[in-house]
């Protein structure tokens, strides 16, 4: 017998980890779909006319070789005691959070809260999240999370605008606020018309201005009360913004209590590593009044269909791109995990904690400071928390190399001060190091006085609800965490087959990276030399998306698809006002596209015009063409997805392009579903200008139950000179970001991805993800329409499920996502892009043994439509109805018409290790007429309980 060798690489990482479906499995979904092969499907569903010619080009890597590498690459880094501050300073993630929230997967690969029963866990996380902000703030709303402290105070800009009874045009920016505050402030007020007006908060004259935001304490360290300032706003009618700092508000007198109107800041000392710029959950508070103009995404209180308390995202209004081109913010993704973080860190640490570390801080930058003055330097300023500025004349850069050659890094500041900020990880010997530096080697006296003035310190209580008084034993924070975390469903319990979201596999070993040292703790503004790690990973990130598009430059800048979005079309009006033709301002969008891309145009300064859909779904072309010639020289752009929001490859996209590059304009391709064209297809050789990727979608970092995401825009080479620039890094252009590379460290998470699949099995996971997606088309066909195809009946990457025709029988698209709950999955997206439908997208990384619980699932749901439809039950009588269930329906009297069997274990779902929602279903009328937005007290838990 002759022995021979297994063909079998266990380490082959695209199709033994990545890849659900097996070799055979293929085979026999194949078959199903009516397919010779895998290839004759794709020629059959990919236009010939838009197929790239070149493979993509380079080999993949095993894990081990994968780690390895990026092991090296983490090592060029220099990690060094970062006392930078400027809005990002050193923090310690207790362990427990570490290793239960940021690297459990039960966290982060949940989707966005939209599901609310099966979001019960990180709902309640972020409502512990709002009040914390609430109560540090002094301010009773605040939202989910905003992108990072930047975009929040341009938010907060625009918000201000929305609701100040002033009619003038100015907003008023302390000169104290952080460079990058004042960068993004002014990208984001030129497009809308707004004048920034930076300035002494002494020279602000009211009268001028519609609003005005001061830092608190100030980029240099200055702390000072704003009543004063405030009031005299007020008085002209304009609205008061205060950026602050979590931790100085443990001490320091909270916004609320200056009469603020919005307070906004970053999270990120709660817990959350530096990670070369992010993600950081920022935040924003407001007055009462002024709640249903605040963007983002705010939990709320509401209940049941038993009356027991529940937890949903209230104020559905507050997804601003909805409303599309009328939109006043494109806030799509929150920074839901960060928040979750930051959330536990003040849970672990709870008020007295928390004032510990803040006075421990403030008392450390004290001593320091009285040991430079005792040497004879001139500290500034004389009130601080956590920050000073030391004047050291000429001696500038040898006190920075001092610094260095010590492991530390200071801040230059103008050209004879360095700035100083110490954070909860200063220790004694670090504070010795750097006197040393100085030429000091006097012993450091303690101190326990203030360093401001007493009227500056915080009266107020806060967090007093009971959840930031739990015994902080490690046992219990850890069940505390797990019981938030069972409470939900995510990517480890099933597969999520949003349409448009890309909910795919986020392996571990792409995760592993984020926490190492080597790129966690690195502050974004450190010296370059000290990043070549990091300038590594996203010079060769770069380099492979650019060849995965066709695109010449990426600026990995916007931490958000939407973002993205809002930076392509900047790019694109400043390379038409570098050409004299800035009264470019139409936009062409389809009435399929994202909802995002209007509300993102309406924010880049440009007038929307919307263009038909063919009855098909494809963009109407002679409508398309008409529009185009009708703006004429005024056509910017166009803004178009490929392949279509509705699912399918269009065979007119050239020729959308065409027309747009003929009278002048620039063709924006949305990259949301690029999952369905890395390996096939190339935006940039189709005819686009321009693309955001969401990273979080095609390139595997985790949705994580809302946010974190990337939108790095790629461009080609004549808009390249014209993408987002930083004031730290340069650039002709304002930034988008606080950071230069946006959330740097969740980069390596694509860059871990794109190494392991290599280009071939890139392009296979495509090819599986529409094999994956016609595989439910072909077996669902029967059950439900399918609402578009291509012109040889296939779809893309994903399918929609039309619904419909069951509303003439009382049931509603809402019935059959929270049946699918009690068969243990996550609803596909729900009536978007067209009311009333399921969009379904399977993506690459699902088994087909998932595919099929899942099939059968909605077969099952079927029946039971039938049943409605048919007359054996009514839609009120009927699982449908009542889902999900519950284990309080389970034990409780059963007086319904079908039985508790099929109620609570219908095909699909697991028997052993079912998954039950701890609500049934939710009432949204109720939670927005009744806003409850922070924790309510601990009696109206036992209430609801009763």
């Amino acid at each position: 017998m002759t022995f021979t060798p297994t063909a079998y690489d266990s380490y082959d990482f695209a199709n033994r980890r990545h890849i659900g479906p097996s070799p055979v499995e293929m085979a026999e979904m194949l078959q199903a779909v009516g397919a010779p092969s895998l290839d004759a499907l794709i020629e059959e569903t990919v236009p010939g006319s838009i197929r790239q010619t070149t493979a993509l080009s380079w080999e993949p890597l095993t894990e081990h070789a994968a780690l390895e590498k990026m092991r090296a690459v983490a090592a060029k880094n220099r990690v060094m005691v970062s006392l930078i501050g400027q809005g990002y300073y050193g923090c310690v993630t207790p362990p427990a959070i570490q290793r239960n929230i940021l690297e459990n997967p039960a966290w982060y690969t949940a989707y966005t809260p939209y599901q609310p029963e099966i979001a019960q866990g990180r709902l309640e996380a972020l409502l512990n999240y709002q009040t914390m902000v609430c109560d540090l703030t002094g301010l009773p709303v605040a939202n989910a999370s905003l992108l990072d402290e930047a975009t929040a105070a341009a938010e907060a800009m625009a918000m201000a605008e929305r609701v100040a009874k002033s009619k003038a045009r100015v907003f008023f920016v302390d000169e104290n606020c952080h460079p990058q505050t004042i960068g993004v402030i002014r990208t984001r007020a030129q497009p809308l018309g707004i004048e920034v007006l930076v300035g002494a908060p002494d020279a602000l004259e009211p009268g001028m201005v519609f609003g005005a935001i001061f830092q608190y304490p100030g980029t240099y360290g200055h702390v000072r009360d704003f009543t004063a300032e405030i009031e005299a706003l007020h008085a002209a009618k304009a609205v008061a913004i205060v950026a602050c700092d979590l931790l100085a508000l443990c001490l320091l007198k909270e916004p609320g209590a200056m009469g603020a109107d919005i307070a906004i800041g970053s999270a990120q000392r709660f817990g959350v590593p530096m990670g070369y710029g992010g993600p950081h959950a920022a935040f924003m508070s407001c007055r009462d009044e002024f709640k249903r103009a605040m963007p983002g995404r705010i939990v709320g209180v509401s209940i049941d269909a038993r009356g027991g308390r529940a937890y949903r995202l209230s104020l559905q209004t507050r997804e601003q791109h909805i409303r599309r081109e009328k939109a006043t913010s494109n806030v799509c993704t929150a920074q839901a995990l960060l928040a979750v973080m930051a959330s536990f860190y003040a849970v672990f640490h709870g008020p007295r904690g928390l004032r510990a570390i803040a006075e421990r801080v403030h008392f450390t930058a004290q001593s320091l400071a009285n040991a430079l003055k005792d040497a004879g330097a001139k500290v500034r300023p004389g009130a601080f928390f956590d920050t000073i500025t030391v004047e050291v004349g000429v001696g500038q850069a040898g006190i920075l190399a001092a610094a260095e050659q010590r492991g530390i890094n200071l801040r230059k500041v103008g050209r004879d001060r360095v700035g100083i900020s110490v954070d909860e990880t200063t220790t004694p010997a670090i504070v010795a190091r750097l006197l040393d530096a100085f030429g000091i080697h006097d012993p450091v006296q303690p101190v326990s006085g203030l360093g401001f003035p007493e009227g500056l310190l915080r009266q107020s209580d806060y967090l007093t609800h009971p959840v930031f008084h739990m015994n902080r034993a490690e046992s219990e924070m850890m069940r505390y965490m797990r019981r938030l975390s069972d409470r939900d469903l995510a990517l480890d319990r099933a597969m999520i087959p949003l349409g448009s979201c890309t909910m795919k596999l986020n392996a571990a070993a792409e995760m592993m990276p984020i926490s190492w040292p080597g790129f966690s703790s690195l502050h974004p503004f450190a010296p370059a030399h000290q990043a070549q790690g990091y300038a590594e990973a996203i010079e060769d990130l770069t380099s492979k998306l650019c060849e995965i598009t066709g695109y010449d430059a990426f600026s990995m800048q916007p931490n958000s698809g939407a973002q993205g979005e809002y930076a392509g079309l900047l790019t694109i009006a400043a390379w038409h006002r570098a050409r004299g033709e800035e009264h470019r301002d139409i936009c062409l969008i389809p009435v399929s596209a994202h909802g995002t891309n209007p509300a993102s145009a309406q924010m880049a300064g440009m007038q929307v015009v919307v263009v038909k859909s063919a009855p098909n779904g494809d963009i109407d072309i002679e409508d398309f063409a008409a529009k185009a010639k009708a703006a004429g020289d005024r056509l910017a752009a166009c803004m178009i997805t490929y392949p279509s929001t509705h699912g399918v490859f269009e065979e007119t996209v050239r020729r959308v392009c065409e027309l747009t590059h003929a009278y002048g304009g620039q063709v924006y391709l949305d990259g949301a579903n690029m999952n369905a064209l890395v390996g096939l297809a190339k935006p940039g050789e189709i005819g686009s200008d321009v693309s955001h990727l969401n990273l979080h979608k095609t390139f595997a970092i985790p949705h994580g139950g809302g946010g974190p995401g990337m939108g790095p825009i790629g461009v080609k080479a004549h808009l390249a000179p014209y993408l987002p620039g930083h004031p730290v890094t340069g650039g002709t252009e304002g930034p988008v970001s606080a950071a230069p590379f946006g959330s740097a460290s969740i980069l390596l998470i694509s860059w871990a991805y794109c190494l392991m699949m290599g280009g071939e099995g890139l392009t296979q996971a495509t090819k599986v993800a529409i094999l994956n997606a016609n595989y439910i088309a072909a077996r669902l066909r029967g059950a439900y329409p399918i609402l578009f195809m291509g012109n040889r009946g296939r779809v893309a990457h994903e399918c929609i499920l039309d619904t419909r025709p069951f509303a003439d029988h009382g049931v509603t698209v809402d019935d059959i996502a929270k049946r699918l709950i009690d068969n243990g999955f996550h609803a596909p997206t729900m009536s978007w892009p067209v009311p009333g439908t399921l969009m379904v997208e399977p993506t690459e990384s699902e088994t087909k043994a998932e595919l099929d619980r899942f099939i059968t699932a909605l077969l099952a749901i079927r029946a039971e439509i039938d049943d409605v439809a048919e007359g054996r039950i009514t839609a009120e009588a009927s699982p449908l109805r009542h889902a999900p269930h519950t284990v309080e329906d389970l034990v409780a009297d059963w007086d319904r018409a079908y039985s508790r069997e099929q109620g609570c274990f219908p095909p699909g779902a697991f028997r052993v290790d079912k998954y039950w929602p701890p609500v049934g279903r939710v009432d949204n009328v109720y939670g927005d007429r009744n806003l409850i937005c922070t924790c309510p007290p601990i009696e109206a838990y036992a209430e609801a309980a009763e």
